[in-house]
């Protein structure tokens, strides 16, 4: 399983430790990744995804995961995400259909 929020994109860092000698040795910037279970309005269905606390967050603060979803773009999501996000997307045609 790869260090990668499945919502923002958000992935491991590299950089550097700097002593108080100025000696560098090159150190991993992990995302703080939590796995959490988000529930769809649109399709009344609970989904298991491992996001960072901060797209936690930005969930919360747009409305929900399916306002999340169709906010952002979909090159930045994973793929179980796309396939939520085209489910929804297909939900909400259905109903303003109907």
């Amino acid at each position: 399983m790869s260090r990668r929020c499945e919502l923002t994109g958000k992935a491991v860092m590299s950089g550097n430790n700097v002593s108080h000698a100025n000696r560098k040795t090159r150190r991993r910037f992990l995302p703080n990744l939590c796995q959490v279970s988000l529930i769809s309005d649109a399709l009344g269905r609970q989904y298991s995804l491992r996001i960072s606390a901060h797209a936690l967050r930005s969930v919360e603060h747009n409305g929900g995961l399916d306002a999340f979803l169709l906010k952002s773009r979909t090159e930045l999501l994973s793929t179980k995400a796309q396939k939520l996000k085209r489910d929804i997307e297909k939900a909400r045609a259905a109903a303003v259909a109907a």
